[in-house]
């Protein structure tokens, strides 16, 4: 059986083989891409993301538990270098993730963010379709957590999740550095900690501010997902939101958005590489002439598309 029929089938080491063919930028991995892509779009893409330490792992762990509870299939991207899912300690119990591991009906893949400065490889978008073709229910994807540059989340995910904490110095920091438009669901994780009901009082004020008030408000959950509480309501919640989104055209508009925005980024990247290999001595030419202040960069620039033309 080809690794294509092994993949829709749901086999963990074709997956697994798969996505490393991704990251290797592997022509075979472009090709079969093509081939699987009509089977995606199915899956619920969940992005979690917030503050180092604000509990994302935990949470990713506790909520993969609910939907493995309703039989639903969760693969995990884990988008950090040192992963927790390899068995770091953020998790805080080596049993909870071997739990997941060794569960048929989840699987989990470690990420490095590759230097991309939205938080996200190229290769994580096609992690995603691979999990998706796979017969996925759920993917979550659980961000490094890097703050004002976690944004990119809002391009892969129907549903994002900002985690929160009280107690971390400034408590507004997130709405101050202008990540709180790409929440769906805000959570305040270890809200057993003082400030929380604070903290949930400023993130329902800032969003009664929002211009789109009437339209919907992201719900705001506390929870302590080491004790896995909140836990239940923050999944129902999860379903509620997919619901106003599938009723009228929301996600479609989204998925929509995210469409052009991958073409526009695979147009960029391509072109990008094309005119470095074609024109690397004239580039090498001019970045002398600017150097010497013959001409400026902005000319340079103009010189290089004239003759691309």
């Amino acid at each position: 059986m080809d690794i294509i029929q092994s993949v829709l089938n749901g086999d963990k080491r074709s997956i697994a083989k798969l996505i490393t063919l991704v990251e290797e930028k592997s022509d075979d991995a472009t090709k079969i891409l093509k081939t699987i892509y009509k089977y995606t779009g199915r899956a619920r893409t969940i992005g979690i993301t917030g503050a180092p330490g604000s509990g994302k792992s935990s949470l990713v762990n506790k909520l993969t538990h609910i939907l493995r509870e309703k039989n639903k299939k969760v693969g995990i991207i884990a988008v950090d270098p040192t992963s927790p899912f390899t068995g770091g300690a953020i998790l805080g119990d080596r049993i909870r993730m071997q739990d997941l591991t060794l569960d048929e009906g989840v699987f989990i893949r470690s990420m490095g963010t590759r230097g991309a400065l939205g938080g996200l490889s190229r290769a994580c978008y096609d992690a995603v379709k691979v999990l998706d073709a796979s017969g996925m229910d759920y993917i979550i994807i659980e961000t490094v957590g890097v703050g004002q540059s976690e944004i990119d989340i809002v391009k892969l995910a129907d549903i994002v999740l900002l985690v929160m904490v009280p107690g971390m110095g400034d408590d507004v920091q997130a709405i101050k550095a202008g990540i709180m438009e790409i929440g769906d669901i805000f959570v305040v994780n270890k809200s057993d900690k003082d400030g929380a009901d604070r903290l949930v009082t400023e993130i329902e004020m800032t969003l009664d501010l929002s211009p789109h008030k009437n339209s919907w408000k992201p719900p705001v959950i506390k929870t302590i997902a080491t004790e896995t509480y909140g836990i239940v309501e923050l999944s129902e919640n999860i379903e509620k939101v997919w619901n106003h989104m599938t009723q009228g055209d929301y996600l479609k508009i989204k998925r929509k958005n995210r469409i052009r925005q991958e073409i526009i980024d695979l147009l960029t990247e391509t072109l990008i590489k094309k005119m470095m290999s074609r024109y690397s001595e004239k580039i090498d030419a001019l970045v002398e002439k600017v150097l010497e202040r013959q001409i400026d960069p902005y000319s340079a620039m103009e010189i290089i598309i004239s003759d691309a033309k």
